[in-house]
């Protein structure tokens, strides 16, 4: 824990990204509602859970949002560590003989990205602690003689707060919930049906209140960011890439592969130990045949089901990231997997043998093996430790993966951005300010080739009292957002807190988590602003503007936008509740010209028919 913790705040920062959950917040302090934009209902934060942590802790301190953030997120990654050494040692019994020593903690420590996620200010700390408790509690379940009712029931709550957590953490709640429902349950007055009604309700009373009030308030069944990034879709060719670019450089498999030997021999020679005990200790056991379908549910409530429910939601998950094709930070969404799948081996046994090494036999030696391989294993973590994967940080590669904290370390000129100002040295964000400031009357603020200004398209006249106010338009959504105050309006190309974007169809060869960009035009028709020029930047067109204010008329384009525009009446919730999963289907072209076909309507620039030759 200590290690972590150092090495956490050697590299703390918080991310641009971490800084986007800082802008839902101070919306939710402000009373505008859990948004982005006041008047906006888009749920730009993967984590639910995480937003409402850190919103509590900031009303209950009243102190400054970053530290607010970097204080839990360093305490979420250390407390992940210490509940994943408890379960492990859970795991293998505590005997007294043995002296526990960590493991794969240390390779999960050594791994340069899990430095780096200690702070950030995303919920990967909130994941892994999530991980980690119910890991342990699991463990605890399976050994428990006797389980209560109290503890029974922390267990299942606990594992059916998956969604809010995060949307794919839904398979490895779902799995331990259907292992706990299947598995014997505790002795209690209740009928088995009435206490498996009750696993139902207490697992699904948070999450499905939530999902209920998400689709209705939000009009998806799911974080916008899912819409925008296409959670859905698949880039197999991408998601290897992303992969070995995890593996590759630390040699990650090396350690894997060394602790899944050490785990096997601990393994042998606790079950050697346990039949030793066994037999030193003979009970009466009962000589009546089980059924294999007892056997198999007595089985689900045993540290060898948990430890195969770990694995194997491992496993899935790491052929979900590759199917969506990982993401853009280097590491970062496998390192929940990662987590996982060194959990059984967070803390490894050792067991000298009973009667001393020169009596000792070739299954006494196990011990041996465990020893060299923590060796080795702490001699990987050194070299992994002083590891660089990506070489370069002031420019992304053409595989579109970057290390964020280095790249925003260099481009910033600070050795830890955290504060919003930090960010204001990053590439046109302080003349992003000042050019607000410079414009009263308001206007759509589109950013330009030069790193030091923006076009600003003005509002037509009149202006209204206290100006027409004001919409930046710019990729970098928390360093924007979180350096302007709350009334200017922050939107980006890619969708994640713009759902007109959102909903284009996907690039194919676009950067993974950046392959959807919407056309600036589409935005100068949205606010209302000047469309003509010279008040127009120069590079857009006038005509591809009226195709796209004629393309935004489309009934279900209109229909999307109302649903998270118009106030939240009792009728606009309902409708949205019906037509959540309609939405999040619905998908339209970038291209102005060719959404006005797609939707049928009416190109007010035609192209010419030819006449036949």
């Amino acid at each position: 824990m200590a290690l972590l913790g150092i090495g956490g705040w050697q590299r703390r920062w918080i991310a641009d990204d971490g800084l986007i959950v800082l802008r839902t917040v101070r919306n939710l302090l402000a009373g505008n509602g859990p948004v982005f934009n006041e008047g906006e209902r888009v749920e730009t934060n993967t984590s639910a859970a995480w937003t409402y942590i850190v919103w509590f802790f900031s009303w209950l301190s009243q102190a400054r949002l970053e530290y607010v953030v970097l204080t839990i997120t360093i305490v979420v990654s250390l407390a992940a560590i210490v509940f994943a050494m408890l379960g492990a040692a859970r795991l293998w019994g505590g005997a007294r003989s043995s002296l526990l020593l960590p493991a794969g903690v240390l390779v999960y420590i050594a791994v340069p990205p899990a430095r780096d996620y200690v702070t950030s200010g995303l919920e990967s700390g909130l994941v892994i602690c999530w991980l980690g408790l119910l890991w342990w509690q699991l463990i605890r379940w399976s050994h428990a003689e006797r389980v209560r009712l109290p503890g029974f029931f922390g267990l299942v709550f606990l594992a059916g707060l998956a969604p809010l957590i995060r949307p794919e953490m839904t398979l490895v709640g779902g799995l331990a919930l259907l292992m706990i429902f299947l598995a014997p349950l505790p002795t209690t007055r209740l009928r088995p049906i009435v206490l498996r009604a009750l696993i139902v309700a207490v697992a699904g009373v948070v999450p499905m209140c939530y999902q209920i009030w998400r689709m209705g308030y939000y009009g998806l069944p799911y974080p916008n960011t899912a819409v925008a990034k296409d959670a859905g879709g698949a880039k197999w060719g991408q998601g290897f890439t992303y992969l070995w670019n995890l593996v590759g450089p630390y040699y990650l498999w090396v350690p894997l592969l060394v602790l899944l030997v050490a785990g096997v021999f601990a393994a042998r020679s606790a079950r050697v130990a346990s039949r030793e005990a066994a037999r030193a200790n003979p009970e009466t056991e009962s000589a009546e045949p089980v059924s294999t379908v007892l056997r198999v549910r007595t089985w689900l409530r045993s540290p060898s089901a948990v430890v195969t429910l770990v694995l194997v939601s491992a496993v899935i998950l790491v052929v979900y990231a590759l199917r969506v094709g990982g993401d853009f930070m280097h590491g970062r969404m496998l390192l929940p997997q990662l987590f996982l799948l060194l959990l059984p081996v967070s803390v490894i046994p050792i067991r000298l043998p009973p009667h001393g090494l020169r009596s000792s036999t070739v299954t006494d030696w196990s011990f041996a093996v465990v020893l060299v391989a923590l060796l080795g294993t702490a001699g990987w973590a050194l070299f992994a430790a002083n590891t660089t994967a990506i070489k370069t940080g002031t420019k992304i590669s053409a595989s579109g993966i970057v290390d964020e904290r280095i790249y925003y370390v260099i481009n910033t000129g600070h050795d830890h951005p955290i504060l919003a100002e930090d960010y204001l040295d990053y590439a046109r964000i302080r003349p992003m300010v000042e050019d607000i400031a410079n414009n009263p009357n308001g206007g759509l603020l589109l950013n330009s080739a030069s790193f030091m200004s923006w076009y600003v398209a003005p509002p037509p006249l009149p202006i209204p009292d206290g100006g027409a106010g004001h919409t930046v338009y710019f990729l970098n959504l928390g360093m924007t957002s979180m350096n302007v105050p709350l009334n200017v309006r922050v939107i980006d190309q890619m969708g994640l807190a713009y759902p007109l974007a959102a909903h284009t169809d996907r690039l194919t060869d676009g950067r993974i988590g950046h392959d959807k960009s919407l056309y600036p035009d589409w935005v100068v028709v949205d606010t209302g602003m000047v469309d003509r020029k010279p008040w127009m930047p120069w590079y857009m067109d006038e005509k591809w503007v009226a195709q796209a204010r004629t393309a935004m008329s489309c009934p279900t384009t209109q229909a999307l936008l109302i649903s998270y525009r118009d106030p939240l009446t009792f009728e606009r919730f309902r409708h949205n509740l019906r037509h959540a999963l309609g939405f999040a289907k619905y998908r339209i072209d970038r291209v102005p010209k060719y959404e006005i076909e797609r939707c049928g309507l009416v190109d007010p620039f035609p192209e010419p028919v030819l006449p036949p030759r």
